[in-house]
């Protein structure tokens, strides 16, 4: 066991580093890579240039791929305000902190007109009176088929503007989930979690994200943890992004 202390707001933390819990789905250049928004798998190869080839395999001292993805639709990514904004906002410019006390809750989102969607009732049960910086929400059933699943034209479920709403008056700022979208899939653009969650009309919340394409494994309990939200340096709304889960042993 490795231990570490934390304080925050006086209070302070004992978190064992040595376990950390990844919630993040691998970028795979493969078929079997999860993906939503009507695009292909992602794609990894190695640079060709005339006879070179650049795969160690085929004669080349160095492995030297490109790859071929886009953030939102195939795989674990965080993004910022500017995923919605004519004006650019980049994730690497809005995600300066990156350690977080988080609440990982579950829940099972209810049917509604042909939808599954998650409730504001659902959330605020859920959290009780925890008012963290950080909520991973995992959606019930949960299985590894989330790792592969193949999200287009499926109608996942999704959070009502309510929802985020009321996430974003209890002082969350950091949201992430096992769904391709916070918002419907197709929704005529009309973006209403995101729009709620990062208070879009009004005064917009560039320091708040939200990360989908996350996976909880069942044997991680629901409760309080501390997240360590590892983002890739990219100049871009969103960045694939690595969400890291520690227990914590003492308070």
């Amino acid at each position: 066991m490795i231990k570490t202390t934390i304080e925050i707001n006086q209070d302070t933390y004992t978190i064992d580093v040595s376990k950390p819990i990844d919630v993040s789905i691998p970028l795979r250049g493969e078929k079997s890579n999860p993906t939503a928004w009507y695009v292909g798998p992602p794609e990894i190869a190695p640079v060709t240039d005339g006879n070179f080839t650049g795969s160690v395999a085929s004669g080349a001292s160095t492995n030297f791929n490109n790859i071929f993805f886009n953030p939102h639709a195939h795989g674990t990514h965080t993004e910022c305000i500017g995923h919605i904004t004519k004006e650019f906002h980049s994730i690497n410019d809005c995600l300066t902190r990156f350690f977080f006390l988080a609440e990982l809750i579950s829940v099972t989102p209810e049917e509604t007109n042909g939808d599954r969607v998650i409730t504001k009732k659902m959330i605020e049960n859920a959290l009780k009176n925890n008012s963290p910086e950080a909520v991973l929400i995992r959606t019930l059933p949960n299985s590894e088929e989330k790792l592969t699943h193949q999200y287009s034209h499926t109608n996942p479920p999704y959070l009502l503007e309510e929802t985020a709403l009321f996430l974003r008056e209890k002082g969350i700022k950091h949201l992430l989930i096992d769904l391709p979208s916070v918002d419907k899939e197709k929704d005529e653009g009309k973006l209403l979690a995101h729009k709620a969650f990062w208070n879009f009309n009004k005064k917009q919340r560039l320091d708040a994200t939200i990360t989908e394409f996350i996976f909880v494994p069942d044997h991680v309990v629901d409760g309080t943890f501390f997240l360590n939200l590892q983002i890739a340096s990219f100049v871009n709304d969103a960045s694939p992004s690595k969400p890291i889960l520690y227990k914590i042993i003492e308070k």
